[in-house]
């Protein structure tokens, strides 16, 4: 496998996953390299000079507490190593040791290179600590660099302790998977809702070109001509004059979520590439500052969780529609066989569960904030709680999602409709691969396998091109 270099540039959310999950080889480019040596030969010079936080100081409400123990950075480790119970998963941690690496690279920490070679060896020899959750709110991920600075043994001194930890890494690293999961779940509900607008005979005035320019936000216009491409060719006419909300808002709906991923991922994207270094070392002087609060990071998430759970709602909406006879023409809950036979009626229950879990999940977590200690440090994004909200949220809108799927495929099947039906839209090639991974029995019983089918459908969906 070629060797990557980490130069503290060019990194994005998804070439960070995809070389942590690879396994890929990683090293530090030279000018990386240099750049670290000249601010690492700075900031020692600086600091027989002046304070400089963390390295002749306390830190926090001890940051005018000068220190000229050689000790000092050992025990910082020591204290800030404390953590939660709960482990990360080893791809959140190799993510982030190397998006660490990578901010390193931009050469504002003052750390020797020394320190980067050490990370990197630990991600090439796949010899990944055991880091925890807890004790991060967004004001650097203290707790679980301190392990890793523990783990790296005598490379990281009295020096460089505080340095180190000047990052929300492993945050970072939650954000770029959770990105990845979630624009993959937003491209692939237009392929649901419309399999759903086929199942309930929809009118396509909606997506009309025009009605999009006459209201040009971006990203209701490409929902919409993702729409119409789906269902280019459809021969089956309208039923309504005017669909409900689930198809007929579909694109305003959906379109909000679009722009809020782009804004996360320009949110990430700058993170993890920034020395944002507190203090930040330049080759003539030591700035402290608040590079280390991710507010941009936990709106950014708060953002695009608020206009997901309103995706959720939406499905469930067309859900509603499809087990009322007044929308489809069919049974009752899409019942089949006996009288007063159930059909899909839990699975209502099911995606509202789910939707629960979506709406508590979605609750901002910027709404809070912190005083700590004696009050030098009184603000917090909560940003590492939001990427795992963010995490939390698209698991369940993926159950909701695939119950609305698993009742539109029934609906078709009940109104004996094929992907023939729908040819030549392209929306016939994902309706047939529904309909064939999906139980054609209509009987009366679970359908926990049909909803883990037709999850397993969205994610396969959401790695192919659209």
């Amino acid at each position: 496998m070629r060797t990557t270099e980490l130069t503290g540039t060019g990194l994005t959310p998804a070439s960070a996953v995809a070389l942590g999950r690879n396994q890929a080889p990683l090293t530090l480019a030279a000018d990386a390299r240099d750049r670290m040596r000249v601010t690492a030969a700075a900031v020692s010079d600086l600091a027989e000079r002046q304070p400089v936080y963390g390295r002749t100081t306390g830190v926090g409400a001890n940051r005018d507490v000068l220190t000229d123990d050689p000790e000092h950075g050992t025990r910082l480790l020591a204290s800030h190593a404390t953590t939660g119970t709960v482990d990360y998963p080893a791809d959140v941690t190799r993510i982030g040791l190397l998006i660490r690496v990578n901010q390193l690279a931009a050469g504002g920490s003052g750390l020797d290179p020394a320190v980067a070679d050490a990370i990197l060896d630990v991600l090439n020899t796949g010899s990944l600590p055991v880091l925890h959750r807890g004790g991060a709110i967004g004001t650097g991920d203290l707790g679980a660099l301190a392990e890793l600075g523990l783990s790296l043994g005598d490379v990281v001194d009295g020096q460089s302790a505080l340095p180190l930890l000047s990052s929300n890494a492993l945050t970072l690293a939650e954000c770029c998977i959770a990105l990845g999961e979630l624009t993959s779940l937003i491209t692939t509900t237009p392929i649901v809702g419309a399999i759903t607008y086929v199942a309930m005979g929809g009118n396509p005035e909606a997506y009309d070109e025009r009605v999009h320019d006459a209201r040009p936000h971006p990203g209701q216009r490409r929902v919409a001509e993702q729409m119409r491409a789906l269902l280019d060719g459809l021969p089956l006419p309208p039923r309504r004059i005017q669909d409900p909300f689930g198809l007929r808002a579909f694109t305003q709906v959906l379109g909000p979520a679009h722009h809020h991923a782009s804004m996360l991922e320009e949110a990430v994207t700058v993170d993890l590439n920034a020395a944002a270094e507190n203090p930040l070392v330049v080759p003539d002087a030591v700035l402290h500052n608040g590079n280390w609060h991710s507010m941009p990071l936990a709106l950014a998430l708060d953002a695009v969780r608020l206009s997901l759970h309103s995706v959720a709602t939406l499905s469930t909406s067309r859900l509603a529609n499809l087990v009322d006879p007044e929308f489809t023409g069919l049974s009752r809950f899409l019942a089949s066989g006996h009288q007063a036979n159930s059909g899909v009626m839990i699975i209502e229950y099911v995606a509202h569960d789910a939707l629960a879990g979506v709406r508590a999940a979605a609750q901002p977590a910027t709404l809070g904030t912190a005083t700590l200690s004696r009050g030098a440090e009184h603000h917090a994004s909560f940003a590492p709680q939001a990427a795992a909200l963010t995490a939390a949220l698209v698991d369940d809108l993926r159950t909701v999602l695939a119950c609305e799927l698993v009742a539109a495929c029934r609906t078709v099947r009940l109104a004996g409709l094929t992907p023939a039906d729908a040819s030549p839209a392209p929306i016939a090639t994902q309706l047939a691969a529904a309909l064939d991974a999906l139980p054609a029995d209509l009987e009366d019983r679970s359908l926990r396998d049909d909803v883990r089918i037709a999850r397993q459908l969205l994610v396969e969906w959401g790695t192919e091109p659209h």
